[in-house]
């Protein structure tokens, strides 16, 4: 991992797994080189894609020096949580944001969430460094469809085992305040969830900025549409990876599915 004295100050490093994203991948770095705030590294670790994903990266790195294409160290697909942890690995800036290869910024992304950020750390809460923002479901096009999904102020543990509303495209963290090894996500189903659970466990809380500044693709392909595999991997981490009781566990899936409903109907 980095070490803290390499980490340059205001720096945002964007990490993007990429699979197979050749759909998609121009315009997501386009939405980033958009970015009014423009001191970031964008770094795109590519997953062992077999379409066109790495030639487009490259041709934008050419024009781009702020874009780095990272190579697989494997020989086959590792999963997104694999990616990220080799971006954190490989990022130079004190902030880390994750962006998904399929999903978009507004302009103003980057800008609003890091004053957002210093923000609670000057008035709030100096230790903190976890935050994130609502987002807008989108169709296979990008296009907003209307559905906002807005967060709480601050969420703790237990709150957000009730409530997966940390969506992984709105999060920033404070490298100078949360050490990479806590960053860094475990090889399993819904690992993202499972690593701000974490987070929250370990440092208390995180803190929600409610401004839709993110879009997520939704489209009947992703892992998340299947609703049967959600229930399943979320289970599977109150359980396994939590272990909560069944009873608990029953408890917080209860909550969990009602929110989960609402948020895309």
């Amino acid at each position: 991992m980095t070490d803290m004295k390499e980490k340059r100050s205001g720096l945002v490093s964007i990490i993007v797994p990429v699979y197979n994203a050749a759909q998609f991948i121009t315009e997501t770095i386009s939405r980033v080189q958009q970015q009014t705030y423009d001191d970031w590294e964008l770094l795109l670790v590519d997953d062992c894609s077999t379409d066109m994903s790495r030639e487009l990266i490259c041709q934008k790195s050419t024009e781009d020096p702020r874009i780095r294409l990272i190579m697989p160290k494997a020989d086959k697909n590792g999963g997104a949580a694999r990616a990220r942890n080799r971006g954190v690995g490989e990022a130079r800036g004190q902030y880390i944001c994750f962006l998904d290869a399929d999903d978009i910024w507004l302009p103003d992304k980057l800008q609003c969430e890091l004053e957002f950020i210093q923000d609670i750390q000057r008035e709030k809460a100096p230790d903190a460094g976890f935050v994130f923002m609502g987002y807008e479901f989108a169709d296979g096009s990008g296009n907003g469809l209307g559905k906002v999904v807005h967060v709480p102020e601050q969420i703790t543990y237990r709150q957000a085992l009730k409530n997966t509303t940390i969506f992984t495209s709105t999060v920033m963290i404070d490298r100078n305040k949360i050490p990479d090894e806590d960053i860094c996500m475990p090889c399993i189903a819904s690992e993202d969830t499972a690593t701000w659970w974490r987070l929250l466990k370990k440092y208390g809380a995180a803190y929600g900025m409610d401004t839709n500044l993110v879009r997520y693709r939704r489209s009947a392909d992703t892992l998340s549409s299947n609703k049967l595999t959600a229930v399943r991997r979320i289970w599977n981490l109150y359980r396994r990876q939590e272990r909560l009781s069944v009873i608990r566990s029953a408890y917080c899936m209860c909550f969990w599915a009602f929110r989960a409903v609402l948020r895309r109907v």
